[in-house]
């Protein structure tokens, strides 16, 4: 019996000791325990949202965590000093143009994320798949910048684009010739020691609170025009009215006047005269009809008497016109004198006024 009991021991003991070791290794493959990392750093200016332990992402996926969160000295340009690592493979995504992104989600909550490489050099430097070397930012970045320089020297009519091209070709071509870049210690590539830490440069987005903090500010510096400008308008809709409600009054005013203005039309187009009663009464009107008259019959007696007298008057021109054509004695003086006279006594006869 006891030597049955200790073998349950012993096989209990051995199945807990396999769980216990199948847990391990289980953590550890989910942790990453056994896989190699890169430590990096990056700097920001505000630390909110950031802890030790977070996830750090790489296109969508976790890649590392967050190791430390630690401020920097007072006069330091960034506040804060952020490092993390990042799990093998991923480290080989990260190049010299490769960025720390601090992200802010609509929660405020901010996570660190890194940006893919697409030229320059790789952060680290490798040999049959191990890393050996991490890249001399500073040295990487003057070497940049000279060869820009150089490009711009010797091709005065290149485009920003084409200087970005020949340099990120030239860095390409390093990259690719391990051997030159790694003898050149000091210079490219560190060697990849255990208390090295890589340097991606920091790409950080304000928090949310903080953008909420410049909109709120950008309202309140508008709101004193915003309320001036709806003071405007609220003087100008009152201004309206009070032109409105004058509009309607002075249209009641003219009321009479536009009836009036219709009487003095229907008046001017009444065919009988109205205009002219109003300027001449009725009565002026008869008198001047009454008096008209007489002055036409006047006009007509006195006509007819001219009519009668200028018509002896022809028969004694006449007469003495054939006495003088008889008389050759007469001087020719006054037979002339005589016929014009005839002449002129024959065209009053036949002017319309005596007729």
């Amino acid at each position: 019996m006891e030597r049955a009991v200790g073998w349950f021991v012993l096989l209990a003991t051995a199945l807990l000791v396999f769980g216990f070791v199948y847990y391990l290794v289980v953590m550890a493959g989910r942790k990453g325990w056994f896989i190699k990392k890169i430590q990096y750093q990056t700097f920001v200016q505000s630390g909110a949202g950031l802890k030790k332990g977070d996830p750090v992402k790489l296109m969508g996926f976790e890649v590392g965590q967050i190791t430390a969160v630690i401020p920097n000295e007072p006069y330091a340009y960034y506040n804060i000093t952020v490092l993390f690592e990042i799990k093998d493979p991923n480290y080989g995504y990260l190049w010299s143009d490769s960025q720390a992104k601090v992200v802010s989600d609509f929660l405020n909550n901010r996570y660190l994320e890194v940006t893919k490489g697409k030229y320059g050099m790789p952060t680290i430097f490798e040999t049959n798949k191990i890393p050996v070397g991490y890249w001399n930012r500073d040295y990487v970045e003057k070497f940049q910048k000279e060869l820009s320089e150089q490009i711009k020297a010797t091709n005065a009519t290149a485009t920003a684009e084409e200087i970005l091209e020949e340099v990120v070709q030239e860095l390409n071509g390093l990259a690719r010739a391990n051997g030159l870049v790694c003898t050149e210690s000091g210079q490219f590539y560190f060697p990849l020691t255990n208390g090295a830490v890589v340097t991606l440069n920091p790409a950080e987005s304000p928090a949310l609170s903080e953008r909420l903090d410049a909109v709120v500010s950008a309202v309140e510096k508008a709101l004193p025009n915003f309320l001036a400008l709806t003071n405007t308008l609220t003087r100008a809709l009152a201004s309206l009215s009070q032109a409105a409600t004058r509009a309607d009054e002075l249209l009641v005013n003219l009321q009479p006047t536009a009836t009036n203005l219709a009487v003095i039309t229907g008046n001017i187009r009444d065919p009988h005269g109205s205009l002219g009663e109003w300027l001449i009464p009725t009565n002026i009107n008869r008198e001047l009809t009454a008096t008209l008259t007489s002055a036409h019959e006047g006009i007509d007696t006195l006509s007819s008497n001219l009519t009668v007298t200028l018509e002896n008057l022809s028969g004694i021109t006449s007469n003495l016109n054939a006495q003088v054509q008889a008389n050759s004695n007469i001087l020719s003086g006054i037979s002339k004198t005589v016929v014009d006279a005839d002449d002129f006594v024959q065209g009053l006869k036949r002017h319309w006024l005596l007729r």
